[in-house]
């Protein structure tokens, strides 16, 4: 049986989830991750976490629709039992997402909705629905983003919905306290993604633009993420909760 430890990674088969995984399978833990809708990338995420001596497994899973996340469950408990041995996890990190930009005057409706299923309340009743399977001693981590900090026109919906995120986690923080488990949120700066059409990645001058707000000079990459939330999951974290941990370089200060 395995003594590895085992994180859930929600979108973890691209872009800051894909680095998330990597990075929990080099520090030794065991990952399930989640993919919406492309499979061959999240099984190349497993095949590379293999290859780093972890256990892994892709279940599908759309965050923003609640109604699945018992069938869900139901998919963990059995991949726990005939993968891992196990009945229990131990880290759930919320980090599946998706970006839509849009001025407050022109956002609509139906995109709003979209975001906050996705966002704040997906991230809520898969938490809550997450509880039995998690390990007391365990830890959860939240994704926010640097756009509840600071404002950039477009992002009104995604950051309100990303302020939620920060106020729930103090809550579970408070709540879950009593069983160990450390509730904690990473707040990424502006990454080089395929995150929201790729376009700090794409767009030059907007990479150039938020290389001269950041204080260390250039956009983030996604192993500038993945490594915060191995170190949450590490032993060395044991003591760091209900925090909000902003990881952008010094963006916007």
């Amino acid at each position: 049986m395995s003594n590895s430890k085992i994180a859930l990674v929600t979108g973890g088969s691209r872009g800051l989830g894909k680095n998330m995984a990597l990075n929990l399978a080099k520090n030794g833990i065991d990952v399930i991750l989640t993919y919406n809708s492309k499979k061959d990338e999240a099984e190349a995420v497993v095949a590379e976490i293999d290859s780093l001596g972890q256990k892994a497994l892709a279940l599908q899973l759309n965050t923003g629709h609640t109604k699945s996340f018992d069938t869900f469950f139901g998919n963990v408990n059995t991949a726990l039992k005939n993968t891992f041995n196990t009945d229990r996890f131990d880290f759930l990190i919320n980090n599946a997402g998706i970006g839509i930009h849009a001025s407050f005057a022109e956002t609509k409706e139906e995109d709003f909705d979209l975001l906050f299923n996705i966002h704040l309340k997906g991230v809520f009743f898969l938490t809550q629905k997450a509880l039995p399977l998690i390990n007391d001693g365990g830890r959860i981590i939240n994704l926010s983003s640097g756009l509840a900090r600071f404002s950039f026109p477009g992002y009104a919906a995604y950051a309100a919905m990303k302020g939620g995120i920060e106020v729930l986690t103090r809550y579970l923080a408070k709540e879950l306290g009593a069983r160990g488990i450390a509730v904690n949120v990473v707040a990424p700066g502006a990454i080089e993604t395929d995150f929201g059409g790729g376009a700090v990645r794409d767009m030059p001058e907007l990479n150039k633009q938020i290389a001269g707000a950041t204080a260390l000079g250039r956009v983030g990459l996604p192993d500038d993420i993945g490594s915060v939330v191995a170190f949450l999951c590490n032993e060395d974290a044991k003591w760091v909760n209900a925090q909000r941990i902003e990881v952008s370089g010094g963006m916007m200060l």
